[in-house]
C-alpha cells in the first residue's frame, strides 16, 4: 500500500512541477473597477503574472495598445500602469475614463486579464443639507442627509451632530447603514437640538458638514401611519448584508408586515425585523423579489413598496482543467457562467480573439462550447473563457500542450524460421496522438482475417496501442514479408520483418510494373518456404547487376533500379531461386518504361513598366501526348493576361502519362516610387491625435522614412525613433501618427520614400500644434468679508482668441450687473480675467467658475468663495437653575462663514445696569451650553449672550430672567496630606472646607484615588466617609505595593457634592521582594568554599528598589545538630562562600532584600564541601598498664575533614624515629600497645587518616612502663548530649597495676556526692555508668575518680538530656485583605537545634485545618490568598533533633474588609415616571472586599410574590421595566462579598400617566371613630408592653451569656490563676505592707483575652518589693467593672546575652522533668534568647476613636537640664470590653497575654531598667478602633543566630507593655539619665528575674501624697492635645559615674522611641551566674518561699 502512495505522490509531483516550470496565474483576478481623484493619480499593478517571469502589457479594450503620454501615463518595467495627477483641463477620456486590460506572456503562452475600467473624479461643487422635522413625543424622528446625485455615489455619511456633541449610536440614537438618523422615542428635549450630518468624499477626502435643522416636537395625537424613511430599489452581492428601511410614524403606534412577490415572508433565521426595518443577513439570489412594507394602525394604512436585486459576482469555469493533446488531434473546450443569465461570452488564444473557421466551431446557446479539429504545433497555449455584463467581467483559462502526435513504433517483431502448423504471433507497440491504427500486410498484399489469422489491438496503461497478427497453423503459404503500418493524423510509419516457414521454397507470381524514367523502381522476389540457398536476378540471361545502377538483395530478393532509363531498363526480368543443390525455380516479371515530360528551363529578363514580353515554354523530351497549361501565383491564367501582365510567378506546366512537371520563373516590373498622398501643413490639437499623411507607391515596395525639425526656424532634420507602443507611430501606409501631441512636437516633418529604382523622392511639411484654452492659475477657494471688495482672477492659456466667461453655480454673470465687473488682460500668450464683486453680501458665498474658450478647446476653474461676517446671535434657554448656579444652553445661528472663536456671557442682577454685569468671555465654540458659577441663592439675574468669530461680534441674544435655588457645597477640603504607612496602605488626611464655601453642613466625604505611574488606571476608586469633626482621616488599603497614587478628596452635603482637591501624589512604601530569587545553583570548589549563583526575581516581584542579596547557610553536623546560621549580603547574583567547615553539608537559602527587609528564601538546597586530610586527634592518653604494656587512647580530630579511614599509632624511641606504627579501627579509640622495655621513655602520637590523606599528628606524649602503674583514666573530660527518655552510658575506662577502683560522682550545689544506685542508674564492670530512660533532671557534672596503690585519676564528664523544643511566641505583623503575615521568636531550643517549624492555619468558623512547613532560619510567613474580611486562627510548632515541641498559643487575626455598604444620603433613584425606575447603585460601597453576589428583588407592596430582577453582578445604574402605573412598591437588595452581606429595603411608587405624584400610604380607616380611638390605644398599650417585655428577656438573655462567656473564660485561665497564685502568695511581706493590703495594687483580669492590669489607688504609699498581691476568685469576677486609663511609653531594646541557661516555662512542665534542671540544662558560652523585649508607645487616644503620633516624635530635641515637660505624654483609655466590636478591631488576640506567668516576665524585665524603675505600669490589651491608629516601633530584634528581623508596626497590630514616668514627676527623673546595671544585694539578689515578684510594686521611694495625686491623675482619660517632643536629660554626676563603674562599654541614653542597650555583662559575671544558677534545684527554699537569683539580667520578652 504505501508504495502505490508513494508511485501516486510522485506523478502528482511530476504534474505540478511540470506545471510550475511554465505558468500563468492572475494576481488579483477580482480588480475590475478603479476609481481616484484627480488631485492624487492611482498606481493599477497588471493583475497577470507568470513563472518564468512574463512580459506585461497594458492595452485599451479596444486592443491598441497603450503608451506613455508624460507626466500623464506611464507603465513601469514591472507591469505596473500609472496615472499622475491632473488639472481638470487635462482630462482625457481615453486616458482617464476608459477600460483597460493587461497581458502577461512567457514561453508557455500569454493570457489577458479582465476588463479593468479605470475612472478619474473631478473636484466638483457640491452641498448637502438636511430638512427639519416634525414629530409626536414617544413617537420616531428620521433626519436624512440630502446629498446632490452627481456626486451621491463617491459621498458617505460619516456621522452626526447633535448640537457640538457626535452622535454614537445607542438606545435612542441610532444611524442607518444608509446615513439616516432615527431618534426613537422622541422626548421634548430633542427639540431643543441642532442637528448636521458630516459627510466624506470617499475618494478627494473633503468633508462637508450641512446645515443646522430643528426637530419640533409636537404631544401624541391620533393619526395615521405616515412613511419617513423606505427604498425604491437596493441592489446588494450575495453573501452580504442588507437593510430594507420602513419606518413610519403615527399614533397609536403603527404596527408593520412584509411581504415578498405578495406573499408573507418565509420563517428564516436570517431575516430580522429591526428598528429601521427589515434585516437580511447573507443574501442569497433567492431573495431578489419586490418587497412590501405595510403599516397601519387603527387610524389608516401605509406601504412601502421596493425591488431587492440581489447579484453574483461573475465566475466563469473552463473544463477540462488541464488538456494535454498532439498535433493533428481534436481540442474541445466547455466554459460555464455563473452568477449572472444575461452575458456575453467570447473566446480568445494566447490574448486573440478566437473566431469561428475550418477547423474551429463554437457552439451552444451562449457560444460555450469551443471545438478545435487537426490542431496544429502553433494552435498551442493559453485559452482564455471570458463573460461580460456591463462592467462586470468574468474569465478563466487553460493551458492547452501539444505534443508531436506522429507514431513511433516502440517495439516490434523479428525475422524468425518457424515450422508448419506452429502458431506464431506478431506485435507491433505503436504510441502516437491522436491513437494512431494498425494494418498488416504480407509481401505488400494485406492478411486476409479467417480463421487461421486474427489480428486485433489494446490500448496499454501507458496510452499506447499494441496491435497483434496471430497465426494458428502456419503453413508454407503463410511465409514472407509481414509489415505492420500505423498511421493517424500526423503522420504513417511502417515497421517490417521476414518470417520464414520451414517448407519446399517457391515464387509467388509477379505482377509487371511500370516504372518511370529518371526515378528508382524497386522489384520483388517473393520466396515462400524454407530453407533455400540463393536468389538472383536476370536480364537477357545476363546476371544482374552489371551497371552501377542496379543493385540486388540476395538475402530477401529484391531488386533495385536507380535512375530508371527507357532504353535500358525496359524489358523482362526473371527471379531464379535455388531450392536445393542443382534445383531451381524462377518467375520473370516485364517492367514498361514510361517518359516524364521535361520543360527547358527559362528565365524572365528585367522589364520596365509598359514593355511587351515573349517567354517560350519548351518541352525537350517525353512520351506523348503531352499537355501543356500556364499558371500565376498558383492560379490559372485568364485569356486576358495576354494584354497586359504585372509582377507574379509565372508557372508551365507539362502533364503526360508518366508525370507532370513543372517549371516557374518570377517576372519583376521595376517601378520609380512616387507619391500618391504627398504631407501638407497642418494643424495638431494639444492633446489629441494627429496623422501626417504620406503614402507611396514603386516596385520594389518603396521604404518611408520620416524626420524631424523642432520649431519653425530653418529645418534641421534628425531621424525620429518609431516603436510600436510609443507615443508616434509609422502606419502601414506610411503616414505618420501622433497619438497624443505635445506642444513640443510643433516643428518641421520631412518625408523621404525610396526604393533603389530611380531617384528617392521627399517632401517637408509643418505641423502647428494649436493649444486648446487651459486655466492654468485660479484659487481654489479664497475669503471675502461682507461689505468689502473682492477679486476674483483666472488665468487662461491657449490659442488665441480666447473668450472667459463667469458663472456663480451654472448661473453666467451678466458683467452689466450692478455688483459685479469683468475685466480681461493679455499678458504674452496668456488671458487674465478679473471677476470685481463690491460690495459682497452673504449671498455671494458659493462656487464660482471661469470659463476659458477658444477654437480648439474649453476649460473651467472652480472658485469657493466663502463672505464672512459677524455672527448671528446665539438663542439662548436655560437648562438648569441651581443654588448658585446657572446651566444655560444656546442654539447657534449663522455662523458668518467663519468658525466661531468663542461666546461671551453677561449676567447682571435684575436691579443693576449692564455696564455692572459680570463678563464671562471667550467661552469655547466647541460648547453649546454653560453653567454660571458662584452666584447668590434666592436672587433673580438677567443673562445674555454674544457670539464671536474672526470677523467680530454678534448682536445680543434674548434676554433671560432668572432666580436662582438654594445654596450648595462649593469648596475643596483644606490640606490634603497623604503618609504612607505600610507598602499597602497610606493614610489620607484632609480638614473641611472653608467655612464661607460649606454652604451647610459638611455631611461626607469622597476620597478618590488612582494608580499614578504608567499603566495606572485613569478612573479614581471612590471611598465615602462619614465625617467626624474638623480633621478626618481614613488610610486607603489593599494598593500596589511602591507604586505613586494621586489622591483627590470632595466634600459633600445634603445638597450635594463640592469640588474635588487638587491631587496629591504619594508612594507607597516598598515592601520586601515577593518571591525569591530563582536557579540557584551551589557547587563546592574546594574544602572550603562553595560557589553560587541564582538570577534576580522578576521586576514586579520586588516591590521595591533591590539593594541585594543575602545568603543564609548553616552546616548540618554529623550528630544532627544544626551549625551556627550565618548570612552573607551581596549585591551580585553571585557569591562564594569560603572559611567553611571541610567535608560538611551545608543547608542555603538565598533572598532578594529591599530597603523594606528581606524577601522570601529559595528552597534550601544542600551541598557538601570537598573532602581534605583531617586535622590532628583531639586529644591523646597514654598510660602504663604493665612493665611493658601501655594503652593508648585519643579523641577523634575536631575537624574530620572528611571520612576517618584509620588512625595510625606511631611509636618512637627515642623520637622522632620512627621505631613501630599500628592501625586501628576509624571507630576504635583505644590501642594497646604490647612488648615495650620497663623503665623506657616511649614517644607517642597518633595520626587521623581520610581519603585525601594522612592528617596532622596529634600532640607527643611521652610515656615509660611501669611494673607498678598508678590509676590512669584513658576516657576523656568533656560533654556528653543525648536526647531524652534514652538510655546513655557514661564511659570510664582507667588502667594500672594493679587494677583500679572506679567511684562516680555528680556535682549538686557545688559539692560533689556519690551518685545514686537504683533501678535507673547503674556502674558497670567496666567502670561505665549508665543512666536509663534519661531525664532532664540527669543533666549536670559527672566525675569518674579511678585509683589504686600508687596513685589516682579523675575526669568530668557534662551530661546535656536534649528535650523538644519550647513553644514559639507567635504573632501577627501585617494584614490585608488577602493575606495575613506571623512573626515568632522561638522558644527554647530544647537543647538541640531548631529543624523547621509547622504552621497550621484554619479560618475561623471552620475545622478544617491547613498545614505548611517552614525552614529552621524564617522568622516569619506570609500567608497568600486569603478570604477578604475573614478571622483565621494559627498555630506554631517547632522541630528539633528530638521531636516535634509543644504547639503555640492559638491567634486570631483578620484580614482586612468588612461588609458592603449603602450611604443613607446616598440617593438611590435616579429617576422614576409612570412604568420605568432607574436606581442609581453606585452608592454601594463594597467594604474593601469584591463583591461576590447580588440580588434585586420588586413587588406592589398589595402582593406578596416578590420579581427578581435578572441580575449577575453590581453595576452603576439599572432599570425596572414594564411596572405598573400609580403604584406602590417595595424594593429589597441583597449584597455579599466575602466579609458578609447587606440588605437594603425601600418602598417608592411610580407616577400617574400625566407625570403627577400618588397619594402616600395610609393605613385603613375604620368606619367608626369610637372604635378607631379604643382600638388606638389599645395598640399603644400592647406595642409598649411587648417593648418592655422585649428589653427585660433581653437583659435576661445578656445576663446567661454573660455568665455563660464568663464561665468559659475562667476555665480557660485556671491554670494560668493557679500560677499566679502560686507565684505571689509565697513571696515574703512585710507587716505594714500585710496591714495595708486594701491600698495595694489589685489584679484585673480580662478573659479571653486576658489583661493583667496592675492600678494604685488614691492612697498608695511605698511598699515592700517582696509585697505580693493574692488573686481570688472574686478578682476574676470584676472584670466587666473595671476600666482603665493607661499611660504608655515604648522603649525597644536589644536581647542581653546571659548564661542562666534557657527560661523555664512552669506551665510547660512535662512528665519527669524538673524545671530547674531543665533551667541549667546547657549553660555555658552558647546563649540561646528566647525572648526580645519590646515596648510601644501608644499616641493619647480620645474616648471614642484613636489617633497616630506623626514620626517627628521619634527625633530628640534637646532641652535644659530638669525641665518638665507639659501633660503631653501618651495617655491611652483601653476599655476592657469583650465586645463584636472589639473582636473586629482586634488583629492580634490570643496571644496577647497567654499566661499569667509571661505576664510577669515581661514585667520583671521592665522593673528592672533604671529607666522605667518609678514607672506607672499597666499591661493591657490594645484594642483598635475601626478607624486605626497605629503604634510606633524603632529598633530591631535580635537573634542568637544573627539574623536580623525587623519588627515592623502595623496599622492594627497592638505591641504594648510598661510606661515609664510622667517628666512632671520631678523625683523620678533624675533615675531616667543613664541605665544602670541591677546591683546584687538584700535578700532579692539571688532570686532570677522572671520569679520575683516585685513586679506587683512600684520600686522607689515612698511616694508623697502630692506624687500620690499625680500618679493618681496619670489614670484619668485626657484630651488630645499637640505631643512636644521630650528633650534629652542630663544624668547626674553621680549616677554617670556608677554607670561608667558597671561597664566599661558606652552606653546610650534613654529616649521615648529609641533603642536602648543595656551593658553586657563581663565574662566573669558569666561565670560566676553559671555557677551560681548550677547548683540551684527547686524554685522555692525551706520556707516555701522563692529562691534568689545573682543573675539581675534575665531573659527579655515580647507581648504582641
Amino acid at each position: 500500500m504505501w508504495i502505490l502512495a508513494i508511485i501516486f505522490f510522485h506523478s502528482i509531483l511530476n504534474v505540478f512541477s511540470e506545471d510550475l516550470r511554465s505558468s500563468l496565474y492572475f494576481v488579483n483576478a477580482s480588480l475590475q473597477e478603479v476609481v481616484f481623484a484627480s488631485t492624487t493619480g492611482t498606481l493599477v499593478p497588471c493583475p497577470a503574472a507568470a513563472v518564468p517571469p512574463a512580459s506585461l502589457r497594458w492595452y485599451l479594450a479596444t486592443g491598441e495598445e497603450i503608451y506613455d503620454v508624460p507626466g500623464i501615463r506611464h507603465v513601469h518595467p514591472n507591469g505596473t500602469l500609472q496615472i499622475f495627477h491632473f488639472p481638470p483641463s487635462s482630462f482625457s477620456n481615453l486616458i482617464h475614463d476608459n477600460t483597460y486590460y493587461c497581458t502577461a506572456e512567457n514561453p508557455s503562452g500569454k493570457i489577458r486579464s479582465q476588463d479593468v475600467h479605470i475612472k478619474a473624479v473631478l473636484r466638483e461643487p457640491y452641498a448637502v443639507r438636511v430638512e427639519d422635522q416634525r414629530a409626536m413625543r414617544g413617537n420616531v424622528a428620521v433626519f436624512k442627509c440630502i446629498i446632490p446625485a452627481s456626486v451621491e455615489a463617491y459621498i458617505t455619511v460619516v456621522s452626526w451632530d447633535k448640537d457640538t456633541v457626535s452622535l454614537v449610536s445607542g438606545s435612542r440614537f441610532l444611524i442607518t447603514s444608509t446615513g439616516a438618523l432615527y431618534i426613537l422615542d422622541v422626548q421634548n428635549e430633542d427639540g431643543l437640538y441642532n442637528y448636521r450630518c458630516i459627510t466624506r468624499h470617499r475618494y478627494t477626502g473633503e468633508t462637508r458638514q450641512s446645515n443646522s435643522a430643528r426637530l419640533f416636537v409636537s404631544d401624541p395625537t391620533n393619526s395615521e401611519p405616515v412613511i419617513l424613511d423606505g427604498f425604491d430599489r437596493r441592489e446588494v452581492m450575495a453573501s452580504h448584508r442588507v437593510e430594507l428601511p420602513c419606518k413610519a410614524s403615527g399614533h397609536p403606534a403603527p404596527k408593520y408586515r412584509w411581504l415578498k412577490d405578495n406573499s408573507p415572508l418565509e420563517p428564516d433565521t436570517r431575516f430580522r425585523q429591526s428598528v429601521t426595518g427589515l434585516v437580511i443577513e447573507s443574501t442569497r439570489p433567492s431573495d431578489t423579489g419586490t418587497y412590501v412594507c405595510e403599516v397601519w394602525n387603527s387610524y389608516g394604512n401605509a406601504e412601502v413598496i421596493g425591488r431587492l436585486l440581489v447579484k453574483q459576482p461573475l465566475k466563469a469555469v473552463i473544463s477540462p482543467r488541464k488538456v494535454k493533446g498532439s498535433v493533428g488531434s481534436q481540442v474541445s473546450l466547455s466554459c460555464s457562467v455563473t452568477g449572472s443569465d444575461e452575458y456575453e461570452l467570447s473566446w480568445y488564444r494566447n490574448g486573440e480573439v478566437i473566431y469561428p473557421g475550418n477547423n474551429v466551431r463554437i457552439t451552444g446557446n451562449s457560444r460555450e462550447n469551443l471545438v478545435m479539429e487537426g490542431m496544429a504545433k502553433s494552435d498551442g497555449g493559453a485559452y482564455q473563457c471570458f463573460a461580460r455584463n456591463g462592467k462586470m467581467s468574468a474569465q478563466d483559462f487553460v493551458q492547452v500542450i501539444l505534443e508531436d502526435g506522429t507514431p513511433k513504433i516502440l517495439s516490434a517483431f523479428s525475422e524468425k524460421v518457424v515450422s508448419p502448423n506452429e502458431p506464431v504471433s506478431l506485435v507491433c507497440n505503436v504510441k502516437g496522438t491522436p491513437m494512431p491504427t494498425v494494418s498488416w500486410t504480407l509481401d505488400d498484399e494485406p492478411v486476409v482475417k479467417d480463421s487461421n489469422h486474427r489480428m486485433g489491438q489494446f490500448i496499454t496503461m501507458e496510452g499506447n496501442v499494441l496491435s497483434y497478427l496471430n497465426i494458428s497453423n502456419t503453413q508454407v503459404r503463410d511465409g514472407g514479408v509481414y509489415r505492420c503500418t500505423c498511421n493517424n493524423s500526423a503522420g504513417v510509419v511502417t515497421y517490417q520483418a521476414r518470417i520464414n516457414v520451414r517448407g519446399p521454397a517457391s515464387i509467388r507470381p509477379m505482377k509487371n510494373l511500370t516504372a518511370i524514367a529518371g526515378r528508382d523502381t524497386y522489384i520483388h522476389c517473393r520466396v515462400i518456404g524454407y530453407p533455400y540457398y540463393s536468389i538472383k536476378w536476370y536480364k537477357n540471361s545476363n546476371l544482374l547487376p552489371f551497371n552501377h545502377r542496379q543493385r540486388a538483395f540476395e538475402n530477401n530478393g529484391t531488386l533495385k533500379l536507380s535512375d530508371v532509363q527507357k532504353d535500358v531498363d525496359e524489358g523482362e526480368y526473371t527471379c531464379y531461386v535455388l531450392v536445393k543443390p542443382r534445383l531451381e525455380t524462377s518467375q520473370s516479371v516485364y517492367v514498361t518504361v514510361k517518359v516524364p515530360p521535361f520543360i527547358q528551363p527559362f528565365e524572365f529578363p528585367r522589364f520596365s513598366i509598359g514593355q511587351r514580353v515573349f517567354i517560350p515554354c519548351v518541352v525537350v523530351s517525353g512520351d506523348l501526348p503531352i499537355f501543356i497549361t500556364w499558371q500565376k501565383d498558383g492560379r490559372p491564367i485568364p485569356a486576358s493576361l495576354g494584354v497586359t501582365i504585372d509582377n507574379g510567378n509565372y508557372t508551365c506546366i507539362a502533364r503526360n502519362d508518366a508525370a507532370a512537371v513543372e517549371h516557374q520563373s518570377q517576372l519583376i516590373v521595376r517601378v520609380p516610387p512616387r507619391f500618391v498622398v504627398q504631407p501638407r501643413d497642418q494643424d495638431g490639437i494639444y492633446g489629441k491625435a494627429v496623422i501626417l499623411n504620406c503614402s507611396a507607391e514603386g516596385y520594389p515596395v518603396p521604404t518611408i522614412v520620416w524626420k524631424y525639425s523642432k520649431g519653425a526656424g530653418v529645418p534641421q532634420f534628425q531621424p525620429i525613433a518609431l516603436n510600436s507602443g510609443f507615443r508616434i507611430q509609422l502606419l502601414v501606409n506610411g503616414s505618420l501618427l501622433i497619438k497624443h501631441v505635445l506642444e513640443e512636437d510643433s516643428g518641421y516633418y520631412l518625408c523621404k520614400v525610396s526604393n533603389d529604382v530611380g531617384a528617392d523622392v521627399s517632401k517637408s511639411m509643418y505641423l502647428n500644434v494649436k493649444i486648446p484654452a487651459m486655466i492654468t492659475s485660479y484659487p481654489n477657494t479664497t475669503l471675502a468679508t461682507q461689505g468689502q471688495k473682492k477679486e476674483l482672477s483666472c488665468t487662461a492659456h491657449g490659442e488665441m482668441p480666447i473668450m472667459v466667461r463667469w458663472e456663480k453655480e451654472d448661473r453666467i454673470i451678466n458683467p452689466e450687473m450692478s455688483r459685479y465687473v469683468v475685466s480681461f488682460k493679455e499678458v504674452g500668450d496668456e488671458v487674465i480675467s478679473t471677476l470685481q464683486i463690491l460690495p459682497t453680501v452673504r449671498e455671494d458665498s458659493g462656487f464660482f467658475s471661469c470659463h476659458a474658450i477658444n477654437s480648439y478647446g474649453e476649460d473651467r476653474g472652480i472658485i469657493q468663495l466663502t463672505v464672512q461676517e459677524p455672527p448671528d446671535p446665539p438663542e439662548v434657554e436655560i437648562r438648569e437653575v441651581r443654588d448658585r448656579t446657572i446651566a444655560l444652553r444656546w442654539t447657534m445661528g449663522f455662523d458668518g462663514n467663519s468658525p466661531i472663536t468663542g461666546y461671551d456671557i453677561e449676567c447682571k442682577n435684575k436691579s443693576a445696569s449692564w455696564g455692572s454685569a459680570q463678563t464671562t468671555k471667550d467661552v469655547s465654540p466647541q460648547l453649546n451650553q454653560a453653567t454660571i458659577i458662584d452666584l447668590h441663592p434666592s436672587s433673580t439675574y438677567n443673562i445674555r449672550m454674544f457670539a464671536k468669530n474672526h470677523i467680530g461680534k454678534s448682536e445680543a441674544s434674548n434676554e433671560l430672567t432668572i432666580t436662582t435655588d438654594e445654596a450648595a457645597p462649593d469648596g475643596p477640603p483644606q490640606e490634603v496630606q497623604l503618609e504612607a504607612i505600610s507598602s499597602q496602605s497610606i493614610k489620607v488626611t484632609w480638614k473641611a472646607p472653608k467655612k464661607h464655601l460649606q454652604n451647610g453642613m459638611i455631611r461626607g466625604y469622597q476620597v478618590g484615588y488612582r494608580e499614578y505611574s504608567t499603566g495606572g488606571s485613569h478612573q479614581f476608586n471612590i471611598i465615602s466617609v462619614d465625617t467626624t469633626g474638623d480633621t478626618e482621616t481614613i488610610t486607603l488599603d489593599n494598593l500596589k505595593k511602591f507604586t505613586q497614587y494621586g489622591v483627590v478628596v470632595q466634600a459633600g452635603n445634603r445638597a450635594g457634592t463640592g469640588p474635588s482637591s487638587q491631587e496629591v501624589i504619594a508612594t507607597t512604601l516598598e515592601d520586601v521582594p515577593s518571591r525569591p530569587p530563582e536557579s540557584v545553583l551551589a557547587a563546592a570548589t574546594s574544602p572550603e568554599t562553595i560557589s553560587l549563583s541564582w538570577s534576580t526575581p522578576a521586576k514586579e516581584a520586588l516591590n521595591g528598589i533591590l539593594q541585594g542579596f543575602r545568603v543564609i547557610y548553616w552546616a548540618n553536623l554529623p550528630d544532627g545538630e544544626l551549625g551556627e546560621i550565618r548570612n552573607v549580603t551581596t549585591s551580585q547574583p553571585s557569591l562564594e562562600l569560603d572559611g567553611l567547615e571541610k567535608y560538611t553539608n551545608y543547608s542555603i537559602q538565598v533572598l532578594a532584600f529591599t530597603r523594606a527587609g528581606d524577601g522570601v528564601r529559595s528552597e534550601q538546597i544542600f551541598t557538601r564541601t570537598k573532602e581534605d586530610v583531617p586535622g590532628p586527634p583531639a586529644g591523646v592518653k597514654a598510660a602504663a598498664a604493665a612493665n611493658s604494656v601501655v594503652f593508648v587512647s585519643w579523641l577523634p580530630p575536631l575537624k574530620l575533614n572528611g571520612i576517618i579511614r584509620k588512625y595510625t599509632v606511631f611509636c618512637s624511641n627515642p623520637y622522632p624515629t620512627v621505631m613501630s606504627e599500628f592501625e586501628a579501627s576509624p571507630d576504635v579509640y583505644f590501642y594497646r600497645i604490647p612488648n615495650l622495655s620497663r623503665n623506657r621513655q616511649y614517644s607517642i602520637w597518633v595520626v587521623a587518616v581520610t581519603a585525601a590523606g594522612r592528617g596532622n599528628s596529634s600532640d607527643i606524649i611521652t610515656v615509660e612502663p611501669l611494673a607498678k602503674a598508678p590509676a590512669r583514666i584513658l576516657t576523656f573530660s568533656g560533654t556528653v548530649t543525648t536526647p531524652w527518655m534514652r538510655d546513655i552510658v557514661l564511659p570510664c575506662k582507667a588502667v594500672g597495676d594493679p587494677s583500679p577502683s572506679i567511684k562516680w560522682l555528680k556535682g549538686s550545689n557545688g559539692t560533689p556526692s556519690p551518685v545514686l544506685i537504683d533501678g535507673r542508674r547503674s556502674v558497670h564492670s567496666n567502670g561505665s555508668f549508665v543512666i536509663r530512660t534519661v531525664k532532664a533532671e540527669d543533666s549536670g557534672y559527672y566525675s569518674c575518680v579511678a585509683s589504686n596503690s600508687w596513685g589516682s585519676d579523675e575526669i568530668m564528664l557534662h551530661l546535656q538530656v536534649q528535650v523538644p523544643p519550647d513553644q514559639p511566641r507567635l504573632t501577627v505583623t501585617k494584614t490585608t485583605t488577602t493575606s495575613i503575615t506571623l512573626s515568632w521568636i522561638p522558644g527554647d531550643n530544647g537543647g538541640s537545634s531548631i529543624r523547621g517549624y509547622i504552621l497550621q492555619y484554619s479560618e475561623d468558623n471552620s475545622e478544617q485545618w491547613g498545614s505548611i512547613s517552614i525552614s529552621p532560619s524564617e522568622r516569619s510567613y506570609r500567608l497568600e490568598n486569603l478570604k477578604c474580611g475573614t478571622w483565621y486562627k494559627f498555630t506554631l510548632t517547632a522541630q528539633n533533633g528530638v521531636g516535634p515541641g509543644r504547639i503555640s498559643e492559638i491567634i486570631e487575626a483578620k484580614t482586612h474588609g468588612k461588609e458592603p455598604q449603602f450611604p443613607k444620603e446616598q440617593e438611590l433613584f435616579a429617576s422614576i415616571n409612570s412604568t420605568r425606575v432607574r436606581l442609581n447603585l453606585i452608592g454601594w460601597n463594597n467594604g474593601g472586599c469584591p463583591i461576590t453576589s447580588f440580588t434585586l428583588e420588586y413587588r406592589p407592596v398589595d402582593s406578596t410574590v416578590w420579581t427578581t430582577a435578572q441580575r449577575t453582578s453590581l453595576t452603576k445604574s439599572y432599570i425596572l421595566y414594564d411596572l405598573q402605573e400609580a403604584t406602590w412598591y417595595e424594593l429589597q437588595m441583597k449584597v455579599c462579598n466575602s466579609a458578609g452581606y447587606a440588605e437594603k429595603r425601600v418602598k417608592f411608587a411610580t407616577l400617574n400617566a400625566d407625570g403627577s405624584t400618588i397619594p402616600p400610604l395610609v393605613k385603613t380607616v375604620n368606619e367608626i371613630t369610637d372604635n378607631m380611638v379604643s382600638n388606638e390605644g389599645l395598640k399603644m398599650m400592647v406595642t409598649i408592653s411587648c417593648i418592655l417585655v422585649g428589653i427585660v428577656l433581653l437583659f435576661v438573655l445578656l445576663l446567661v451569656l454573660r455568665r455563660r462567656r464568663r464561665e468559659q473564660r475562667l476555665k480557660r485561665l485556671r491554670d494560668a490563676k493557679s500560677l499566679a497564685e502560686m507565684l505571689m502568695s509565697k513571696n515574703t511581706r512585710t507587716p505594714d505592707t500585710m496591714n495595708k493590703q486594701q491600698q495595694t495594687l489589685r489584679m484585673h483580669i480580662d478573659i479571653p483575652r486576658a489583661q493583667l492590669l496592675i492600678e494604685e489607688r488614691d492612697t498608695m504609699e511605698t511598699i515592700d518589693d517582696r509585697s505580693t498581691v493574692l488573686l481570688t476568685d472574686a478578682d476574676f469576677g470584676e472584670t466587666s467593672k473595671q476600666k482603665s486609663s493607661t499611660v504608655t511609653h515604648t522603649v525597644h531594646y536589644q536581647s542581653l546575652s546571659q548564661a542562666t541557661g534557657p527560661l523555664v516555662d512552669v506551665s510547660d512542665a512535662r512528665p519527669g522533668t524538673n524545671p530547674t534542671a531543665r533551667r541549667t540544662a546547657k549553660a555555658g558560652p552558647a546563649t540561646r534568647n528566647r525572648y526580645a523585649s519590646q515596648w510601644t508607645l501608644n499616641r493619647p487616644h480620645p474616648p471614642i476613636s484613636s489617633h497616630t503620633l506623626s514620626t517627628d516624635w521619634r527625633l530628640p530635641t534637646p532641652r535644659a537640664t530638669g525641665s518638665v515637660d507639659k501633660e503631653s505624654d501618651s495617655y491611652s483609655v483601653s476599655p476592657s470590653q469583650d465586645t463584636d466590636r472589639a473582636r473586629s478591631s482586634m488583629v492580634s488576640t490570643e496571644s496577647a497575654s497567654s499566661t499569667y506567668e509571661e505576664l510577669a516576665r515581661a514585667y520583671e524585665h521592665a522593673k528592672m531598667e533604671e529607666q522605667l524603675r518609678h514607672a506607672k505600669f499597666t499591661i493591657t490589651e490594645c484594642f483598635i478602633s475601626d478607624t486605626s491608629s497605629e503604634q510606633l516601633t524603632a529598633g530591631t530584634n535580635e537573634y542568637t543566630d544573627s539574623l536580623t528581623s525587623s519588627t515592623p508596626s502595623e496599622s492594627g497590630i497592638c505591641r504594648f507593655t510598661a510606661s515609664p514616668p510622667k517628666p512632671q514627676d520631678g523625683g523620678r527623673v533624675m533615675n531616667m539619665a543613664v541605665p544602670k546595671a541591677h546591683r546584687p544585694g538584700g535578700e532579692l539578689v539571688h532570686l532570677p528575674p522572671y520569679l520575683r515578684m516585685d513586679f506587683l510594686l512600684n520600686r522607689g521611694l515612698p511616694a508623697s501624697g502630692r506624687e500620690a495625686a499625680m500618679g493618681q491623675a496619670c489614670l484619668e482619660p485626657q484630651k488630645s492635645r499637640t505631643l512636644k517632643r521630650p528633650a534629652l536629660l542630663e544624668p547626674t554626676s553621680t549616677e554617670a559615674g556608677a554607670a561608667a563603674g558597671a561597664s566599661s562599654r558606652e552606653v546610650q541614653q534613654w529616649q521615648p522611641g529609641t533603642a536602648s542597650t543595656l551593658p553586657q555583662r563581663e565574662g566573669g559575671d558569666l561565670a560566676q551566674a553559671a555557677k551560681m544558677s548550677s547548683s540551684q534545684e527547686s524554685l522555692l527554699d525551706s520556707r516555701g518561699h522563692l529562691k534568689q537569683s545573682s543573675n539581675p539580667y534575665a531573659k527579655s520578652y515580647t507581648l504582641v
